[in-house]
């Protein structure tokens, strides 16, 4: 099994975490969230993972090489693909085409989920779903009285179906995903100035293959402050005790309540953490009341009252804040 991650957006709605940061890097409970992907994908596999091509923009070496590791630690041959200009979903995944041949799985970086299903790999293809109160703010599939897909929707006006599209999908032959790719950008077709994966769908699906779904139990959204830090909360609730803490982590005086996640070299002193707080390496926190939210690593926080906050990484705040979203290497003092 192959994967692809298109990941090469520049992450506006995160601003500024984003700034310095690619988005799919950013850490949620420990880890970043392209992990959190990754070993959500692995969970519903029964075979390896061969290679995973990450494709992304100008994020440097220490990125690229951060990814390759991630590869690794998975069992997998690393790729980087580059992807210069957005032109769409079907671009993206174009950009990755050394990778398009044979069983061949499609994850944007931003999609986190929780599944039990595991992946019958002898399907033509499997687009991935989530049913949903509102369909018309997302992409849907029709299906016909068999079960296999017989349409694709972009935020219909009118009901056609509460199966949204997650942005996962696995395809039995990825080259002939490729040429249907192929086929949009020779001939220049595309939908809202952009190529679309969805367009090359429908395609397939005209040909003759016949796409099932697997509908996922969880549907978690990255896509800003407010959403990574109520997704950070979620997927706190599933990861072991044992694992929330680091052992290296230091607790004086104060009250953790959990779930928490204290990452290595964590201070934390006089002070009422929790519930639902995700804190990185060596963050010092001193006389401070947390709660509902991500603190990166290398901070310092002083006498700070925060919840419903995300904090970069080297930042400094002393002072009485209560909402914040602040980038990394920022210094604040009330």
């Amino acid at each position: 099994m192959k994967i692809i991650i298109p990941m090469a957006g520049v992450g506006k709605r995160m601003r500024p975490h984003t700034l310095t940061t690619p988005k799919p890097l950013i850490k949620i409970a420990g880890k970043t969230i392209v992990n959190h992907l990754l070993y959500g994908i692995r969970e519903v596999l029964d075979e390896e993972i061969d290679e995973i091509n990450f494709v992304i923009g100008d994020f440097g070496d220490r990125v690229e090489e951060e990814l390759r590791d991630l590869a690794r630690e998975l069992g997998a041959t690393p790729r980087i693909s580059y992807q210069e200009t957005p032109l769409g979903t079907a671009h993206a995944v174009h950009c990755a085409q050394k990778t398009l041949d044979g069983k061949v799985i499609v994850a944007f970086s931003d999609t986190l989920f929780k599944a039990h299903f595991k992946l019958d790999t002898s399907s033509d293809g499997i687009i991935w779903t989530k049913r949903v109160d509102d369909p018309s703010s997302f992409g849907v599939v029709k299906k016909d009285g068999g079960g296999f897909v017989d349409g694709f929707y972009e935020k219909p006006s009118s009901f056609v179906s509460d199966e949204a599209i997650i942005g996962v999908y696995y395809f039995r032959e990825g080259a002939d995903l490729k040429s249907e790719i192929d086929y949009l950008m020779d001939n220049n077709i595309m939908g809202n100035g952009e190529y679309q994966l969805t367009d090359a769908l429908e395609n397939l699906r005209s040909k003759g293959n016949r796409f099932t779904t697997s509908v996922v139990d969880e549907w978690y959204d990255c896509g800003n402050k407010n959403a990574t830090v109520a997704t950070n909360q979620e997927i706190l609730k599933y990861i072991k005790k044992d694992d929330l803490r680091s052992e290296s982590a230091r607790v004086e005086n104060s009250v953790i309540l959990e779930p928490c996640y204290i990452g290595d070299g964590v201070t934390i002193k006089d002070s009422v953490i929790g519930p639902y707080v995700s804190i990185g390496n060596n963050t010092k926190i001193d006389n401070a009341l947390i709660n509902n939210s991500i603190i990166q690593s290398e901070a310092v926080l002083k006498g700070v009252n925060a919840e419903n906050s995300m904090v970069g990484n080297h930042v400094n705040i002393e002072g009485n804040p209560t909402d914040l979203s602040v980038g990394d290497y920022t210094n604040i003092k009330l």
